[in-house]
């Protein structure tokens, strides 16, 4: 199927779309499927330095399976979420172990991977091996929605209507498919921004149902709302990790205490933490990173006090 938007924006693609490390030629199905992970709720500038660090030390699912989980939380680093980087760990030893250290290309496979949702497998299939998937991302989804239905936002998840409309969009040529799926995914971040959508650089602005609108605005109270971090058991469960991270030897109670005041809201997120399978509590009284130590089967610990 050709529509009226794919010859502009794959022609604004090839001249616009940023050089990042993940769709460069030749980049492997792990380079990108490590891509898609590390995107997920983080902008693209701290992922492209997390990502070339990443593939340098770990160029494949094999060399990261070698190593502890608790390595691929260390060397997540701040880049937020980090049960992300113990799923990448589960998703390369499933990889080497059952497809050879090679990530799989069918989509149904992918979606069974730690970690991988239907956006995800749609994103790897379609951008590591040329498939056709509507790939619906939160740029995508903005941008769908004000060239074909005129609303300034999508709804809260996609619906299956909207995932209908995607894929009658996609070029018959998966190929192509997988060309035009990044390249309005291209078109959302640089120009139809969430806030500040540049209409007169878009290649597809004629066609445009929102703009021919007079770009109505979003219903009251349809925004997304911004979400507090300081002060929150995220922000908490952070400063601990940090502690674990920055150091190769084991944490005690105290070295927790000198990062987070609140003791009643830095037990709380230990515990999550060590639920999550973030930290292993050891024997000794003491907290490591996943596979840095003896795991516990027992309750971690007393929690902290000041004085610990």
């Amino acid at each position: 199927m050709t529509t009226p938007y794919t010859g502009p924006l794959l022609g604004w693609y090839a001249c616009h779309a940023r050089d990042l490390p993940w769709r460069a030629p030749g980049t492997t199905p792990w380079s990108v499927l490590v891509s898609e992970i590390m995107l997920q709720q983080t902008p693209v500038a701290r992922v492209v330095p997390a990502h070339r660090d990443w593939l340098a030390r770990w160029p494949t699912p094999p060399a990261l399976a070698a190593e502890p989980a608790g390595e691929a939380v260390r060397q997540w680093g701040r880049l937020g979420y980090p049960r992300r980087a113990l799923r990448l760990h589960e998703t390369a030893t499933i990889v080497t172990a059952r497809y050879g250290g090679t990530v799989p290309a069918d989509f149904d496979v992918l979606l069974a991977l730690p970690g991988i949702g239907a956006y995800t497998a749609a994103a790897v299939a379609s951008f590591a091996f040329g498939q056709r998937h509507a790939v619906l991302d939160t740029n995508v989804r903005r941008v769908l929605a004000r060239l074909v239905t005129g609303r300034a936002r999508p709804a809260a998840t996609p619906s299956v209507a909207e995932r209908r409309m995607a894929e009658s969009l996609l070029p018959a040529e998966p190929a192509v498919a997988a060309q035009w799926s990044v390249a309005v995914m291209e078109l959302g971040a640089l120009v139809c921004s969430a806030a500040s959508p540049l209409c007169t650089a878009c290649p597809v602005a004629r066609d445009c149902a929102w703009l021919a609108a007079g770009r109505p605005a979003q219903p009251a109270g349809a925004g997304r709302r911004a979400q507090r971090y300081d002060g929150t058991d995220r922000q908490c469960r952070g400063r601990l990790l940090a502690v674990l991270r920055d150091s190769r030897a084991p944490a005690t109670d105290a070295d927790f205490c000198a990062v987070w005041a609140d003791q009643a809201q830095l037990a709380r997120a230990l515990d999550g933490l060590v639920a999550d399978g973030l930290v292993d509590p050891l024997p000794d009284g003491r907290y490591a990173l996943p596979g840095h130590g003896s795991r516990r089967s027992s309750p971690r610990p007393a929690q902290p006090t000041a004085s610990s």
